[in-house]
């Protein structure tokens, strides 16, 4: 009778850690899908919807999130920081732009995690911790408002807000795979919001639909009702193309292929951007000579990439180095490096970054009129690793910053596009206009937003295409993604990738041992069980497969089948230790 009742109380304590461990990880499988990209979850409801018959509010049924820097009444705007949510005090106010979505029909939901004083374009933060990137999760998501992006990547909301100073709102829309809209400077209030570098903060805003995108713009611009226009030019500039670390083919083909179909060859314009802003910026080198007393060697881009970087600078210790200095001990290394050390300003320098802001803006302005949208790659490099270096490097920043400087010092309006994958990373394009074409441009967007997916859609399927595969060889592609999904431990998109290749090829073992692997790791555990005996059906000496099932069948409470298969693993592999101790442990319980 007591040997009974031992037995009875090891099955019962099998069970109970079972179930802890089948609810740990449906626990980390709920955090996960949350993605890092909260700081604190709220609601902001929208006003009722107003009586036929006057149209419905324009934004309603759509969710959004608010990047840590707008201010909404009765919540601390965190910066980035949590020595700065410590040491300010609850807003009194909710910003202007928060107000206007939701009074136009949208339902706020959070606020996001921004880079440590929303000054970085890395995306990580170590205070609140990296938000993880849906698209590519072992990469970094991208910054400032990484948060922001990653809650649209992952379909957490319909659209979210954030600033872009220098590419705050277009690097994470780059890295995240959606779009992002940085309008013209001054377009969108900036009230609410905590300055980073005021001549260059931009309220911008991220979705995954380019009708919401518009939408969005409609309501925060105030758009009034217009006929939509198509450009009249398309300007690629070939040489910010051949920047770029992927083929550059990648990008100008599936941009001209596009405009070819919807507007004709005639449209297209190509241009040497570095040429163009050499002989329209004279101030450029103006103040690169006062640096480096009249010796000026570097390319215009690279020239206002220095420009830009500076500026915001400046005006950053302007807004907050008293701040900066009485916290200066906790600050990121990095971050501490930018914004603490001395920056030797002189008046006449602040006046020459007047003078070429001024000329760039009138340089893009009119190399594109008002019917022209230049084409540019959003960023040169693909996401860096998460906790590398490279993001911080000079080249990097450099690369980055050329870039991102255009639209950030002329004030022109941009939009990050996404154009899918290579070598398992976003790739995107820019689409830039003149100052004040905001509404120019996103009906540009809405226009060639599906032309430009099906022409990157045919880039990808070509170059595959050119590799001949066969049902199998494109199963083995489909396996390869669940592997690296497993990997990742993104086990629902692991099943996915799974499920594909069985489709493709239902008589591969490996496909179903596979899934039921994946299936394991959610607690899905008589789907696993049933993989594991299609496999076994499939090839009797799948060692994996017996050890699978076993351990689907243990927590199912089928022990005796449980210890066949361990046993039957190991008989298949001696050296298979794993299997073995499975199997006495079972059957020293349940002899």
């Amino acid at each position: 009778m007591g040997g009974s009742q031992a037995a009875s109380l090891w099955v019962l304590l099998g069970l109970g850690l079972a179930g802890i461990l089948i609810m740990t990880r449906k626990l980390k499988q709920a955090i996960r899908e949350d993605f890092g990209a909260f700081v604190e979850r709220l609601q902001l409801l929208p006003p009722p919807q107003p009586a036929p018959p006057k149209a419905p509010h324009p934004l309603t049924a759509l969710t959004f999130a608010v990047s840590d820097v707008f201010e909404i009444e009765g919540y601390v705007t965190g910066f980035g920081h949590p020595e700065w949510e410590r040491t300010h005090d609850k807003a009194s106010r909710t910003s202007p732009v928060v107000s206007t979505l939701v009074e136009g029909g949208a339902t706020c939901v959070g606020k996001t995690v921004v880079d440590e004083l929303a000054y970085s374009i890395s995306g990580e933060n170590e205070h609140y911790s990296t938000p993880t990137n849906p698209a590519a999760p072992s990469r970094t998501p991208g910054g400032s408002s990484s948060g922001a992006a990653v809650a649209v990547a992952a379909n957490l909301v319909d659209f979210s807000l954030g600033i872009d100073t220098v590419g705050g709102v277009r690097v994470p829309a780059a890295f995240c795979g959606i779009m992002g809209f940085r309008p013209s400077h001054g377009a969108v209030s900036h009230t609410g919001i905590i300055p980073v570098s005021t001549s260059l903060d931009t309220v911008g805003w991220f979705a995954k639909d380019p009708k919401v995108l518009g939408q969005v713009g409609h309501v925060l611009l105030q758009l009034p009702y217009a006929v939509s226009r198509s450009p009249r030019q398309i300007v690629i500039a070939d040489d910010c193309l051949q920047k770029v670390k992927i083929p550059v083919d990648r990008i100008a083909q599936v941009v001209i292929k596009s405009t070819e179909k919807l507007f004709g060859k005639q449209v297209l314009k190509h241009e040497n951007l570095e040429e163009y802003l050499n002989s329209k910026v004279p101030s450029l080198r103006k103040f690169h000579s006062e640096k480096t007393n009249g010796v000026v060697k570097a390319s215009s881009i690279k020239l206002l990439a220095n420009v830009v970087q500076f500026l915001q600078r400046h005006e950053f210790k302007r807004n907050h180095d008293k701040w900066i200095n009485l916290v200066k001990p906790v600050l990121d290394p990095a971050t501490s490096a930018q914004i603490c050390e001395p920056l030797e300003s002189s008046d006449m320098e602040v006046e020459i970054c007047k003078s070429i802001k001024n000329e760039l803006h009138a340089a893009v302005n009119s190399l594109l009129k008002d019917d022209g949208i230049l084409v540019i790659p959003t960023i040169a490099d693909p996401p860096s690793k998460l906790g590398g270096k490279a993001i911080l490097s000079e080249d990097f920043r450099s690369r980055a910053f050329g870039l991102l400087s255009i639209a950030s010092l002329s004030g022109c309006c941009q939009v990050t596009i996404p154009l899918g994958l290579h070598d398992k990373s976003p790739v995107s394009v820019s689409f830039i206009a003149r100052h004040g074409g905001d509404r120019f441009l996103l009906d540009t967007l809405q226009t060639m937003y599906a032309s430009l997916q099906e022409q990157a859609d045919l880039v990808t399927n070509t170059k595959l295409s050119k590799n001949a595969l066969t049902r199998e060889q494109s199963a083995e592609v489909s396996k390869e993604k669940g592997n690296k999904a497993y990997k990742d431990k993104e086990y629902q998109k692991a099943i996915g990738f799974y499920s594909e290749a069985i489709k493709l090829s239902g008589n591969n073992a490996t496909y179903y041992s596979n899934r039921a692997a994946a299936y394991l790791e959610i607690g899905s555990f008589v789907q696993a069980e049933a993989d594991c005996t299609q496999a076994i059906n499939l090839d009797k000496k799948n060692v994996k497969a017996y050890f699978r099932r076993g351990t689907a069948r243990e927590v199912l409470g089928y022990y005796k089948e449980a210890i066949e298969d361990f046993r039957y693993a190991h008989v298949l592999e001696p050296t298979n230790k794993r299997a073995a101790v499975a199997a006495e442990r079972l059957r020293k319980l349940f002899q």
